[in-house]
């Protein structure tokens, strides 16, 4: 029977006897994959002392594993064991370095480095304001101009801008609970505006006509 095993180098492969893995050195692939401790077991008259040998090289095998796998726990768990000292050392030398610098920032020569660092602080949370400002004032900008198509005109209470019932008209119905907080933010950058200030009047507000 052949195989597909590459010829003239050496190859783990499974003995078709006794199923373990084991070394071979094919010279051809009509070769027989069985290893040199099944050799014997070759013929049906032969199955009881192949059975019995097929057993004696598992219990082997099964012995060489626990082995192993006893050196590996033992290195494993002095890696562990070697890797907490290590954390617990530098966790120390942060928690000292941190006191050192802590109590060093409100004396001498380093006064002056927290004041730095309080200015840099400082800066970043005004930067931070601010672009959560201009989000906000982007987002009422869109707003205010949906809800200049979606107003109810005292004139015609009964329709919305949009040509709608002002009772079916869901838009409008969405802008309500915001009307108030958008007539705010509109009447603020209108003074905004109106100082000669940076303000977030859209393009289409008839006070930048």
């Amino acid at each position: 029977m052949a195989h597909s095993y590459p010829l003239y180098v050496n190859v783990l492969a499974q003995c078709f006897c006794c199923r373990s893995l084991q070394p071979f050195h094919f010279t051809s692939a009509t070769d027989q994959v069985v290893c040199g401790h099944c050799l014997r077991h070759l013929g049906a008259e032969k199955a009881e002392q192949r059975d019995a040998d097929h057993v004696q090289l598992w219990l082997g095998q099964f012995a060489e594993l626990q082995e192993s796998l006893r050196d590996v726990t033992a290195t494993t768990t002095a890696t562990i064991s070697e890797r907490d000292d290590e954390i617990a050392a530098l966790a120390a030398q942060v928690a000292e370095l941190t006191g050192i610098v802590a109590g060093r920032f409100d004396r001498g020569p380093d006064a002056a480095l927290r004041g730095l660092l309080e200015t840099e602080v400082l800066k970043r949370a005004e930067r931070k304001a601010e672009l959560g400002q201009r989000r906000t004032d982007a987002a009422m900008a869109v707003l205010w101009q949906i809800d200049r198509l979606h107003r109810v005109s005292p004139a015609d209470p009964q329709h919305c801008g949009c040509g709608k019932s002002a009772a079916k008209c869901a838009e409008a119905r969405a802008l309500n609970p915001l009307r108030q907080a958008l007539g705010d933010w509109e009447t603020k950058n209108r003074k905004l505006h109106a100082a000669g200030q940076r303000h977030a009047l859209p393009a289409g507000h008839p006070d930048l006509a």
